[in-house]
């Protein structure tokens, strides 16, 4: 069931028709400022709760529609949401979790536009704004890279350069544990809601917090264990990793465990790679141990006879990984990019934006540890000032300054009348800004 708010004082006037719907969004108040900004437009914004975290992060209180039904409720009860306000506007992170991908599905259906955020395909400094999907889903899949850079003639920008390091990390994991914490101790209102991910809520708090507690201890670990990989003498391959619940490990990749790339990672590198080579496996920076991953690693390395050839760096800055690595493998992790944006040769096993022939190798996994083909860095550049000529929106999610830069540029983006990629191709693109510190 959904308990409708009343209409404000200060309704949308009658000039401005566009109406948008926000459903869950990325952990603390960017939701929030970004409605409040639309807002200022003249645009009237509703929100759609779904848990006592999503309320938390949310201000506008008489803009707020808590939703206590069932998943299964759910189509019809977004139906009549959208009847009942003239919604034109869906907005919402990731495209993949149940609730969302009902609403793209209705929304479509009604003619509304959908807003997808996402993490940035180019991380840390970006973040990611597509319409109707992102991943798997996005526009970019059945994009070439010819047709990039016949768009890309539409504009004489030049292109940001990359960024150094992560700018809100501490954000990302305080936000995310505060979310838990009112999902565990304030969601009796919402007795009806199911997490996208499989794992408890509770045992998400728990984890959340002992990764923001023991960040120092893990920083150090983490240092050493580059040290010895920098240090070592001996060329290596790294395996980028990412968080099993992850969205595009589960709905774009043809793993279901992490455990099953790794046991077709380590069979590939004991077959083809040289005997003096090693490999460096990568976990992914927001790694909370909730699959013993560390253990794993062991475990099947011993199995393939490659144990003493196999090292394991918890998280971490990429760049200082790869200045030296041969190539590099993953399922479809957008580190990917900074592997191609330096020209290491790299093999995906998933689906992902930037897997184009030009630059993402089709070799055998085991021909590919054993001599490697080199990415087209011309073509990935074509794409990659694509990106950032669209999609890729300076800023992020989590840190204030993060937000402001992004707020400076995506409510002109969502109240264009197309994509990002149509209106390049239209030769009307915003001029991406030029990136700046932001935390």
């Amino acid at each position: 069931m959904i308990q409708e708010a009343q209409k404000p004082d200060d309704a949308t006037p009658p000039k401005a028709r566009r109406v948008f719907l926000f459903l869950q969004g990325p952990h603390g108040p960017f939701f929030h400022s970004l409605a409040r900004m639309l807002h200022a437009t003249g645009a009237e914004t509703w929100r759609v709760g779904f848990n006592a975290g999503d309320q938390a992060f949310w201000r506008h209180a008489a803009r707020f529609i808590p939703y206590r039904g069932t998943l299964a409720d759910w189509p019809d009860a977004l139906s009549a949401l959208l009847d009942q306000h003239g919604v034109t506007d869906i907005v919402l992170y990731g495209d993949a979790r149940p609730i969302h991908a009902n609403a793209i599905r209705i929304a479509h259906a009604r003619g509304a536009k959908v807003h997808v955020f996402e993490e940035g395909y180019l991380r840390p400094y970006w973040v990611t704004y597509e319409r109707d999907g992102s991943n798997g889903h996005s526009r970019l899949m059945d994009m070439s890279v010819a047709q990039m850079q016949d768009d890309l003639d539409h504009s004489d920008h030049d292109s940001p350069p990359p960024p150094a390091h992560w700018g809100d990390m501490r954000e990302h994991i305080f936000y995310g544990a505060l979310y838990h914490w009112f999902v565990m101790f304030r969601n009796r209102r919402y007795r009806n809601f199911q997490p996208h991910r499989e794992f408890p809520v509770t045992a998400e708090f728990k984890l959340y917090l002992k990764r923001l507690l023991l960040m120092p201890v893990h920083a150090i670990e983490r240092r050493i264990a580059t040290l010895r990989v920098r240090s070592g003498g001996f060329p290596y391959h790294l395996a980028l990793l990412q968080l099993e619940q992850d969205s595009s490990f589960q709905n774009h990749s043809p793993f279901a465990r992490m455990s099953e790339f790794l046991g077709a990672l380590f069979k590939g590198f004991a077959e083809g790679a040289p005997g003096h080579h090693h490999l460096v496996i990568k976990a992914h920076p927001l790694e909370n141990d909730r699959v013993p991953l560390r253990q794993e690693v062991r475990r099947l390395a011993r199995e393939h006879g490659i144990g003493a050839r196999v090292h394991y760096v918890r998280g971490g800055k990429l760049a200082q990984l790869l200045d030296h690595a041969r190539s590099a493998v993953t399922v479809n992790s957008t580190s990917g990019q900074q592997v191609l944006w330096r020209g290491i040769p790299l093999k995906i096993f998933g689906t992902a934006v930037y897997a184009k022939p030009e630059f993402v190798s089709d070799q055998p996994l085991a021909a590919f540890f054993e001599t490697p083909a080199r990415p087209d860095k011309d073509a990935y550049r074509c794409y990659r000032r694509y990106l950032l000529e669209t999609s890729q929106v300076p800023g992020g999610y989590y840190a204030r300054k993060g937000r402001q830069q992004l707020l400076r540029q995506v409510v002109d983006m969502m109240l264009a009348p197309g994509d990002p990629y149509e209106m390049l191709k239209a030769g009307n693109a915003a001029p991406q800004q030029q990136l700046r510190l932001v935390n």
